[in-house]
This record gives structure tokens, sequence and C-alpha cells, in this order.
């Protein structure tokens, strides 16, 4: 169809170096931009001497403003979304847009970028071959504690967003679903001057917040590192099952210690105990923090 084109332009996460050039180049070429929130838009544009006129879209717009931004493309003219980190629609504002003016045989067109999700995976070496993006959790009740156990239950890595304040108690609640020996990081304020990237046990890591060894602020992307054998049935999504597994795992664990207390190489040591327990040798071998 005729219109114009919908760009999804990726912004930095934090350091505004992190723009690619064409992401630059699609921005000054559009004749309008549509940003999660202006006053951080200008930033970004300032420092690219980027002029192009500005309005607002944003989780709380209204119908009004998502069917003017349509009605401009079907006018012909281009749009760039951006919001203010990251990519448009992955965890922001932008998804509704983005399907509205697809459906509408509209082209929309990707302007790949910095990302929170990929960083996480990359800086913390755990999440394995295949992982999930299960995105910010639900607050609480039932849905919360469904997807904390569709997590536990699943080898694969996930990778959740969390607000400062709640980095704790998201930490404590896998850590009793997963298991406390289950691998994990918390990736902090990526990017930016204060970047701490922390790996560790859920049990660890949890200890490390109510140490302060981890700040309680700044945007946090947690990692939960692959595990093998964790998604080995569906009982492994109850707390019966959840509880059975933290035994055995537990126990296993104490013959990988005593073994390390009598000489032998936590590397063999795991190794053995894997063999004689069928547990996977990774889940054996703890996983020191770093920083």
């Amino acid at each position: 169809m005729a219109g114009g084109t919908l760009y999804l332009v990726s912004t930095p996460i934090g350091n505004l170096g992190d723009v690619t050039f064409r992401g630059i180049e699609v921005l000054k070429a559009v004749p309008l931009i549509a940003a999660e929130d202006t006053r951080i838009a200008r930033r970004l544009l300032a420092r690219y001497e980027v002029t192009t006129r500005l309005t607002s879209y944003h989780a709380r717009s209204g119908p009004a403003r998502e069917a003017a931004l349509l009605e401009h493309l079907r006018g012909g003219g281009d749009l760039a979304l951006v919001t203010d980190a990251g990519t448009p629609s992955v965890s922001d504002p932008g998804m509704e847009l983005a399907a509205a003016w697809g459906a509408e045989g509209g082209r929309v067109e990707p302007i790949p970028g910095a990302s929170a999700v990929l960083a996480a995976v990359a800086a913390s070496g755990i999440a394995g071959p295949r992982w999930a993006f299960e995105g910010f959790l639900p607050r609480s009740g039932r849905e919360r504690q469904e997807r904390i156990a569709r997590v536990a239950a699943d080898e694969r890595g996930a990778i959740i967003y969390e607000a400062p304040g709640r980095t704790r108690a998201t930490l404590a609640d896998l850590a009793r679903a997963c298991g406390p020996e289950r691998p994990a990081a918390v990736c902090r304020e990526l990017t930016k001057v204060h970047e701490q990237i922390v790996r560790g046990t859920l049990a660890e890591l949890t200890a490390a917040l109510d140490a302060g060894t981890i700040p309680a602020r700044g945007e946090v992307a947690i990692v939960v590192g692959w595990w093998p054998g964790a998604g080995a049935g569906a009982a492994a999504a109850t707390p019966a099952g959840i509880v059975a597994a933290q035994e055995a795992v537990a126990v296993a664990l104490g013959q990988v210690e005593a073994l390390v207390a009598g000489g032998l190489g936590r590397a063999e040591a795991a190794r053995r105990v894997a063999a004689a327990t069928g547990l996977p040798r990774r889940r054996l071998y703890r996983v020191e923090r770093s920083r």
C-alpha cells in the first residue's frame, strides 16, 4: 500500500555513544519522531544535532494519539518511534502502533541497536544456548507465582527486568522456587557509569542485596542461569517437586564439598558426584561471584 514507513529505532540503554549511525540517519531524515518521553529524547537528539520535530507517544497515550500517528503514516509521511531506552515494543510502548500499521499493510522497519536483554545475556555468561525473556514479572498474586514456577521448571536461562526497589524480593522468590544454588546474575545500570554485574547463586545474590554489596538502586536485569535437568518433569513445577529437587541437590553438593575438603579439585569432584547421582555436573559446580 502507499504510505509512510514506521521506523522502530533502538536508542541507547545508558551510554549515549551506543546509538547506531543508521539510527541517527533515520532520525534526521524522517519528518516526525514519536518519543516515549520527549525530554529524554531531546538529550539524544541534541547530542547528535538532530532537529526533527518531536511528539509524545507513551503507554498512557490515548487512542487519539495513535490515530493521529496512523493518519500521518497513511498520508505518506515516515515516522520514527523511540522509547526512553532500547527497542520500541520490547517491554516498552510501540507494539500496538506497529501491529496496527502492519495490519493495514504498512511498512514497519526495525533499526536495531542497544539491548539490555542481549547485554545481560552476553555479560552474565550463564544464560546458556537457549533462553527466555520474561520482561517484568507480575508484582504479586497467583500470576506471579505461576510465572516464577515456570521459570523454575525450565532448564533454559531466563532474563527478567526488575524495578530498583523490588530486586531483592524477586531474587528471594526465585531462590525459593528455583533452588538457592541455581546460578544467576544481577546486571545493574548496564552501559552507565555505575554499571555492575554480579554473578553467584540466587541465595548469594539475595544476601548481597541485604549486605549492600549490590546497591538497591538503578535499572536491573536478572539472569537466571541455564540449569540442565530443571524441566525433567511437570512435577518440578509444583512446590513438592521443587522441595524434593532442592533436597537432592543439597545432598549432592555436600558430597562435592566433602571431596573438595579431601583435596580433590572442585571440577573433578562435581564430575564424580554427577556420575553417581545423575545430576548435571554444571549444577554441582558453584558459580563464584565476580564484579
